[in-house]
C-alpha cells in the first residue's frame, strides 16, 4: 500500500533574475512524499514546480488538487496521470515519485552513462536581463566558466542596448566560438516582431524564443515562415493538453523548434507526446527546467540523458537559490553532470 501527503516549499534566488514579465525574488514548489508499506524507510519526492502567473494549473484549486492526489495514490498510476490532464506540474510531480520509489539507488529515475558519471548533458549559460552592464558582466562569466551557448533573456530593457550586448559578444566571439540564443518571453509587438527579429538575425543566432505573446497562432505561423532567424516556441505549449492538441498546433504554427519544459507539460510521459510530434513533423527540440529545485532538475536531467541531446539543453539553474535542495549535481564547463 502506498501513503503520501504533500507540503510547500519556496526558493529564495540568490539574485533577482529579470525576465520581460517582471523580476523573479523567489520561486514556490509543492512536494508529494511518497512511500510505501514494504519499505517505509524509502520515502521519494516528487516536485510539482508551478510558476505562478505562467503555468497552467496555477489556478484555483491547486492545493485541494494535491490533497485529493494523495488520497488516491493506490489507484491504477496511469488512470491517475489521465485524470490530472489539465494538471501537468500535479502529473509530474507523482510521475517523478512513483519512479523514484521503483530505482534501488538513491536519487535515481533513468540510470544510465549519465547517472555513472561517465556522461555530461551539453547546456547553456543563462543570462537574465538587467542593465547593459551587467548583462554583459553575467556574460563575460559565462564564458570564463567555459560555456559554449549562452541563452539572454531580451524584451525587457531598451532595444537597442540588448542588440549592443549582442554586438559586444559577436566582437569577441565567432558563431563557431560560441552559440548565442535569445529569449523574448512574448515581449516583442506584431508589428515589430518581423522588423527585430531581421535586426537579431544579422548576429548570426542560434535562436529566438516565443517573440510574440502565445494564443497568436496565424501571426506566429507567418512569423515561423518569414523569420530569418529560427524560432522556438515555448510558453505556446503551455495549456496544450492532449496528444491530438499538440499535433494540430505544430501542424499549425511549424516552428523551427519548440522548447520543453516537463513541469510546464506533464512531465515525462507528456514531454515525449510532444517530442513525437515534432519529430514526425522535422521540427528540432530541446529540454529546459522550470526553475524547480535540484529534486526536480535532477529528475529531468536523467530523463534528457537517455535520450542523447546532439545540441545544448537547458538544464542549468541548480545555483540560482541560496536554500536548493541538495542533489548530486554539478556543472562543468558547460555541461551538467551527475556525481553521486
Amino acid at each position: 500500500m502506498y501513503s503520501a501527503h504533500y507540503s510547500r516549499y519556496v526558493l529564495q534566488f540568490k539574485t533577482p533574475g529579470g525576465t520581460s514579465r517582471g523580476v523573479l525574488t523567489e520561486k514556490e514548489s509543492w512536494f508529494i512524499h511518497l512511500r510505501h508499506s514494504d519499505f517505509p524507510e524509502k520515502t521519494v519526492i516528487g516536485e510539482c514546480g508551478i510558476l505562478r502567473g505562467l503555468s497552467a494549473d496555477d489556478r484555483t484549486g491547486y492545493e485541494d488538487k494535491l490533497k485529493e492526489v494523495c488520497s488516491r495514490v493506490n489507484e491504477p498510476f496511469e488512470d491517475l496521470y489521465e485524470s490530472l490532464r489539465e494538471w501537468p506540474s500535479i502529473q509530474f510531480g507523482l510521475e517523478m515519485a512513483f519512479k523514484g520509489l521503483d530505482q534501488e539507488g538513491e536519487y535515481l529515475y533513468y540510470p544510465s552513462e549519465f547517472t555513472a558519471g561517465n556522461y555530461g548533458i551539453p547546456i547553456n549559460g543563462l543570462v537574465w536581463m538587467g542593465s547593459k552592464e551587467n548583462m554583459l558582466k553575467q556574460i563575460e562569466e559565462k564564458i570564463d566558466l567555459g560555456f559554449s551557448c549562452i541563452k539572454m533573456k531580451i524584451g525587457a530593457i531598451d532595444f537597442e542596448e540588448e542588440l549592443a550586448c549582442l554586438k559586444f559578444i559577436r566582437s569577441k566571439y565567432t558563431p563557431e566560438e560560441i552559440e548565442i540564443r535569445v529569449d523574448a518571453n512574448g515581449a516583442f509587438s506584431t508589428g515589430e516582431a518581423l522588423s527585430k527579429l531581421e535586426q537579431l538575425a544579422e548576429f548570426k543566432l542560434h535562436s529566438i524564443e516565443q517573440p510574440i505573446a502565445v494564443n497568436q497562432h496565424q501571426t506566429m505561423a507567418d512569423l515561423c515562415k518569414e523569420t530569418p532567424l529560427p524560432i522556438a516556441l515555448d510558453e505556446e505549449l503551455i495549456g496544450i493538453y492532449y496528444p491530438k492538441e499538440k499535433e494540430a498546433l505544430l501542424d499549425k504554427i511549424n516552428p523551427q523548434y519548440i522548447i520543453l519544459k516537463p513541469s510546464f507539460i506533464g512531465g515525462w510521459k507528456g514531454t515525449q507526446e510532444w517530442i513525437d510530434a515534432a519529430e514526425a513533423r522535422d521540427i528540432d527540440w530541446w529540454i529546459t527546467s522550470a526553475l524547480e529545485s535540484n529534486i526536480a532538475l535532477n529528475a529531468i536531467a536523467q530523463y534528457t540523458a537517455t535520450l542523447h541531446p546532439k545540441i545544448p539543453q537547458g538544464l542549468g539553474t541548480g545555483g540560482l537559490f541560496t536554500n536548493n535542495i541538495e542533489r548530486p549535481l554539478e556543472i562543468r564547463k558547460g555541461h551538467l553532470w551527475f556525481n553521486l
